[in-house]
């Protein structure tokens, strides 16, 4: 009873995260605070899965919520989920020991049960769906306790399956994705969800998979597991953009929470390095994944298509979002929320739009991508532009002065074969902006005397 009560205290640590990074994309941003609480009106679980999926869903909404209106909107979300289908069965979702009372009722393990099926569901299984090298193992493959032998990397597939996607489904997809592209090749052991990554090696060796730059292996083998596990929660959240919803404690302990761990580790799937050209073939591979046999250049354009629909929904929230009535600090955290996500896409957006192609053209989704891209970014420009000259005078004019600088700033300029050309390129852009910099501290000298 013990150890059930402080796995639910890691699960609703864990999974109130990973609600609230995907709540931040919300339009407004919502934050859960207590999830057994929180819930229990349901508006923020069909917020929640109005992210996920990118409908709009029926809601009672207000300050004056009976139990009733609780239950219909908790009833809305569950029926919206049995309308779903596993990415590894085919068939409906199925809510076992699941419904609408419960759930209003604030149950701990009804609630975390549920919200558990829309992470496998929503993360893990679309996720860990889309590694088509894992779908070919044949059906009579070995347990997962052997699942590491050198056999199943060398020899040819057996027979091919479609659906399901790998016996064991999304567990042991997941777990084969970092057994065969992280942790194999350095040697470690990892059979499980639990204490295989209490010592925190495992977490940076699917860092070092993904980049291989960022750790240095050999430093951390033998550090004690608290220090391993804060640096490299740190390094993921820094490096790839990937949320926290570990703490050490939870992890450095004798069992710890698989639910959990699976929860954090699908999360690196998202972050899979940018595809680059391989050489004279001049096709895309994925450095991860790319020893596993990908059609690359198939992944390479539903990549694209996915970055595409992300970049659409993007520029439909900023829409949605700026007709929304609120103060101008409303707006301006709304407008921050928006820009933060494309921000935290960039580097990926540069790298899918690098030409594979032999005269350097980019492809038809690679031009539609840059479309969607050059877009969303103006209409945030725009939007920002438009926030600051609402500002009180003179703030107002020099929000304008400041987007007239960025503005220099982004624009590139050639490079010249003659040295003394660029330098005095610069030079009139630096006297230039110099100018216009005197302008305006004079306008804002004389807006405030002393």
């Amino acid at each position: 009873m013990l150890l059930q009560r402080m796995q639910e205290a890691v699960q609703k640590r864990t999974f109130t995260k990973w609600i609230n990074s995907h709540l931040a994309k919300h339009v407004p941003p919502l934050v859960m605070t207590d999830l057994f609480e929180d819930i229990k009106d349901g508006v923020m679980l069909l917020a929640l899965l109005e992210v996920l999926s990118g409908q709009k869903l029926p809601c009672e909404q207000g300050k004056k919520l009976k139990r009733i209106h609780w239950v219909a909107n908790i009833g809305t979300a569950l029926k919206f989920l049995e309308g779903r289908k596993s990415a590894y069965r085919g068939s409906p979702i199925k809510l076992v020991n699941i419904n609408s009372t419960d759930i209003v009722d604030g149950r701990p393990s009804i609630v975390l049960g549920l919200v558990w099926t829309i992470i496998l569901y929503f993360q893990i299984e679309e996720l860990t769906s889309s590694l088509p090298a894992l779908h070919t193992v044949s059906s009579s493959t070995s347990s997962l306790d052997s699942s590491t032998s050198s056999t199943e990397i060398t020899s040819p597939p057996v027979k091919k399956k479609t659906l399901p996607p790998l016996q064991g489904g999304a567990r042991k997809a997941l777990l084969r994705w970092v057994q065969q592209t992280a942790t194999k090749s350095l040697g470690l052991e990892v059979r499980d969800f639990g204490p295989s990554w209490r010592t925190g090696l495992a977490f940076f060796a699917v860092i070092n998979a993904l980049r291989p730059n960022l750790v240095d292996m050999e430093r951390v083998w033998g550090r004690p597991n608290r220090e391993n596990l804060h640096e490299a929660f740190l390094l993921a959240e820094t490096e790839l953009g990937i949320p926290q919803l570990l703490e050490p404690e939870d992890v450095d302990v004798e069992k710890p929470d698989e639910k959990s761990v699976m929860t954090y580790v699908a999360q690196f799937l998202k972050h899979l390095p940018e595809r680059k050209q391989s050489g004279s073939e001049g096709q895309l591979q994925v450095e991860v994944t790319g020893c596993l046999g990908l059609d690359s250049l198939s992944e390479q354009r539903k990549s694209l298509r996915e970055l595409r629909m992300w970049l659409d929904q993007l520029e439909r929230d900023a829409i949605q979002a700026q007709e929304t009535e609120g103060s101008l600090a409303q707006q301006y955290q709304l407008f921050k929320s928006l820009r933060v996500q494309l921000e935290m896409r960039r580097k990926q957006v540069e790298g899918a739009l690098q030409s594979t192609q032999r005269d350097g053209m980019l492809t038809v989704d690679q031009a539609l991508v840059k479309q969607a891209w050059e877009r969303i970014s103006k209409r945030l420009l725009d939007w920002h532009l438009q926030l600051d000259r609402s500002l009180p005078a003179p703030l107002d004019t020099v929000g304008a002065w400041l987007h007239e600088a960025e503005e220099a700033l982004r624009q590139e300029i050639t490079i010249q074969q003659a040295h003394d050309i660029t330098a005095s390129t610069v030079h009139r852009a630096l006297e230039q902006h110099k100018v216009r910099t005197q302008l305006h501290f004079q306008t804002c000298k004389l807006s405030f005397p002393c």
